[in-house]
């Protein structure tokens, strides 16, 4: 083999690794969600969409590859200074997408270094208008003016800002100790706040319990009363109808003297007894009663003419009977028991009738028998 022909394959060679560099380089294939910038001949040519594209090899080249998703970058805390000559530090968080990467590549070096430090300065400025307490509470109104003064700085670099979010405010360790000493004493205040109103409406529960308790009491009580009451009235009233009916003698009477007699002596501190006037008269007829029987003048004497017995000129007894009279009054206290609970129930104040029913007095409305 001769030189020439050796030179001859060498160049075939190279032609032929020349051809696949330019195949390879002329095609390109852009993958979802990302923009090719390319420049021909160093000048700005077209931007690339995701897809296959044939470039002139050469003469075509790519000059950056932007990425077209939403972006989030996370800042360094930073020293900013407060209204009252306080120094916080604010770590942020940006939301950012590229909405053309043209402008992206030739209107700005470093996007992401013009964004952090746009942050940097504007949030100085937005924080140097409030004091801590405006700035530790007024967070969405600093994202806010934050998202807009970046929008509108970034809209020529082909950025659009979604959203500024603060991640953290530290305030100073001291501050910080201060803080903590007026939330506690904050929440100190508002618990014994709430205790004494606590404490308050306990007394006033009581109160109001221990009132409807009393009146109930009361209420019954007065029942009870009015209950025994007419029912001694009623055996007074029918004891009085018996002893007028019966036409009782000085016999009688001085026989129920007597009988008072061991009364009146049956309790050991009696040392002096009070006799009333009419019982000699009464014993002088009761002795003379059981010495014989009555002469015909003291008979007419007892016993004149036109003379009828004791009660005879009386209407008939008007009084209800023993039965229906207590069972009335039963009715009554039931009543008055049902009232008592209703009030009860509206203040309130629980009411239990049986409890109440065993603090009532009881008394037997039977008649003596006359």
């Amino acid at each position: 083999m001769s030189f020439g022909t050796i030179v001859g394959y060498i160049v075939l060679g190279l032609l032929l690794i020349l051809v696949i560099v330019a195949i390879v380089r002329s095609v390109r294939i852009v993958p979802q969600a990302v923009a090719l910038v390319i420049e021909r001949l160093g000048r700005y040519s077209r931007t690339l969409e995701p897809g296959l594209h044939l470039l002139i090899p050469f003469v075509d080249r790519v000059r950056a590859g932007v990425d077209m998703r939403e972006q989030v970058v996370s800042f360094p805390p930073q020293p900013v200074i407060t209204s009252d000559n306080l120094v916080v530090g604010i770590d942020t968080v940006l939301y950012f997408q590229v909405t053309d990467p043209k402008s992206a590549v030739y209107e700005i070096a470093n996007y992401i270094t013009g964004i952090e430090q746009l942050t940097v300065t504007t949030l100085r400025n937005v924080i140097g208008s409030m004091d801590l307490e405006q700035t530790l509470t007024s967070r969405d109104q600093i994202n806010g003016r934050l998202s807009g003064v970046l929008d509108e700085a970034t809209g020529k670099w082909g950025i659009r800002v979604n959203r500024v979010e603060l991640k953290s405010i530290d305030p100073p360790q001291s501050i910080q100790g201060s803080m903590e000493q007026q939330m506690r004493a904050e929440r100190d205040r508002r618990a014994a706040i709430l205790t004494a109103e606590g404490v308050k409406q306990s007394q006033i529960l009581t109160a109001e319990g221990d009132k409807q308790g009393a009146i109930l009491r009361a209420e019954g009580s007065a029942q009870a009363a009015i209950l025994h009451a007419e029912g001694e009235a009623r055996a007074i009233l029918q004891v009085f109808d018996a002893v007028h009916r019966g036409d009782a003698d000085p016999k009688l009477l001085a026989y129920q003297y007597l009988q008072m007699l061991p009364k009146l002596a049956s309790t050991p501190a009696n040392k002096v007894w009070v006799i009333p006037s009419e019982l000699t008269g009464a014993l002088g007829q009761f002795t003379k009663g059981f010495g014989g029987a009555m002469t015909a003048g003291e008979e007419e004497e007892r016993h004149p003419a036109g003379w009828s017995p004791l009660g005879a000129d009386l209407p008939p007894t008007a009084l209800t009977d023993p039965a229906v009279a207590l069972a009335e009054a039963r009715r009554q206290s039931q009543a008055a028991t049902a009232d008592a609970t209703r009030a009860g129930s509206l203040s309130g104040a629980k009411f239990d009738p049986e409890a109440e029913a065993g603090q009532r007095p009881t008394h037997q409305d039977t008649p003596p028998a006359p």
